[in-house]
């Protein structure tokens, strides 16, 4: 996979604050405390839990999205008689952002709520993760925020994994490795040749930004590094000198707010790029409110992923998706905690009226990808002893058009593909 939006993210809450304290978890989350064993039996409801930051320091609605398209799924699926005729309940549980928070959330799903499965968790600080892993509760299609869910058994990143998840250390004796097919993917199809960098003058944003570089020089870029004050930024000297460099593109490490920041000064100063690179989590409908001071670099926001494009409304399942969501802000990852939902749902249906955890993860663990009806990059689990040094990969792009929202680019997903290096970088 390539170096995934999730180390983004975490650095983005690094950036913005220390650890919050507590957590927020109502009683009115925790209706009606029932037990639901590993195996599921009768027409009693089937109980899944949704942990999310959706309080974190980080910002409101930050964390949202994967627990907004599962619940609409969820919503949809009860609305058609649920799963084999029993209802799927979700029980929330919002932990803050704080590690504290989250081992306090998977307690009282886990422990008190008896949930059977968690499903699109996405959490600041996954501190919790070895309970869930302890106990066998398999945990769906969660974003990796952080490496838990290349660490743990029993959790399973909507983007899948090749690590041997022993519980042990990260990925091989806490390496990770991620591909190189982002930065292919531009030099193949817009001619870059130099990518501008740009971080904060602080260690996880600096460290990000080396990853970035790493990648870009494999892929024969020539890379100019920009490095800004976290306190006090100067982005309009930034954006002075990648356009005296002649920067194609331009990657960086920086919070949502240094985005916008960025952008406004590439204005300013008269940089006009090829791309400027974003990830998943800034891909959605709010991009003319969030970069409303920059017309001319709103519009060459290019975002790449592993999901198919929530724009795409000529297919089916993301029809069906938009459909559901009925007209409210949309955005890429809710379209994947939809997905992680019907991945759930796919895998407790295959079980029929044998339902136990270990059957659903014998369906999560099948040799076989799952594709989500076609809204995933084809997802698989694998424990290789070994990491390898080149993988086959594909990639999900879109830029953004003002009148227009998120077009695809590249063509189809599946098909948009490359043999690429993996590279090594410690979480």
């Amino acid at each position: 996979m390539p170096f995934r939006a999730a180390e983004v993210l975490l650095l983005a809450a690094l950036l913005c604050c220390c650890a919050a304290c507590g957590s927020r978890l109502p009683e009115s989350d925790f209706p009606g405390r029932r037990p639901a064993p590993s195996s599921a039996t009768g027409a009693e409801p089937i109980r899944v839990g949704v942990i999310s930051s959706a309080t974190s320091p980080v910002g409101g609605a930050a964390f949202t999205g994967p627990g907004d398209g599962a619940r609409a799924y969820f919503d949809a699926l009860n609305a058609r008689g649920g799963l084999d005729g029993r209802r799927v309940e979700v029980v929330t549980c919002d932990d803050g952002g704080s590690g504290v928070g989250n081992n306090e959330c998977v307690h009282r799903l886990v422990d008190e709520e008896k949930v059977f499965a968690l499903v699109a968790t996405t959490a600041l600080d996954y501190a919790g993760a070895p309970r869930v892993a302890e106990a066998g509760v398999p945990d769906v299609g969660g974003q990796p925020i952080g490496p838990a869910y290349d660490t743990y058994p029993h959790l399973y990143s909507i983007y899948g994994s090749i690590a041997p998840r022993t519980g042990k250390a990260p990925g091989w004796g806490g390496t990770l490795y991620g591909g190189t097919e982002v930065y292919r993917f531009f030099k193949q199809t817009q001619g870059a040749r130099t990518a501008g960098v740009v971080a904060y003058n602080q260690a996880s944003s600096a460290a990000y930004a080396r990853l970035v570089t790493e990648g870009l020089k494999a892929e024969g870029y020539r890379v100019v590094s920009e490095q800004v004050d976290f306190a006090l930024p100067n982005f309009r000297a930034v954006a002075a000198d990648l356009r005296e460099q002649g920067a194609d593109l331009v990657f960086d490490a920086l919070d949502s707010h240094g985005n916008a920041r960025l952008c406004e000064a590439m204005d300013a100063v008269g940089l006009r790029v090829t791309a400027k690179v974003t990830n998943v989590q800034n891909w959605s409908s709010t991009v003319p409110e969030e970069f409303a001071k920059a017309p001319v670099c709103r519009n060459t926001l290019w975002v790449t992923g592993a999901s198919r494009n929530y724009e795409d409304t000529g297919h089916p399942a993301v029809k069906a998706f938009r459909d559901a969501m009925r007209g409210k802000e949309v955005s890429q990852w809710q379209l994947e905690g939809w997905a992680a939902a019907m991945w759930f749902t796919d895998a407790a249906r295959s079980c029929g009226n044998g339902l136990t955890r270990a059957c659903v993860e014998r369906y999560l663990n099948r040799p076989e990808p799952y594709t989500a009806d076609g809204l995933l990059l084809p997802v698989r689990f694998e424990r290789l002893a070994e990491p390898p040094k080149e993988r086959h990969t594909c990639l999900s792009v879109a830029r953004w058009q003002d009148g227009r929202g998120w077009v695809t680019q590249g063509g189809d997903m599946n098909d948009n593909c490359a043999t690429v290096p993996q590279l090594a970088y410690r979480p």
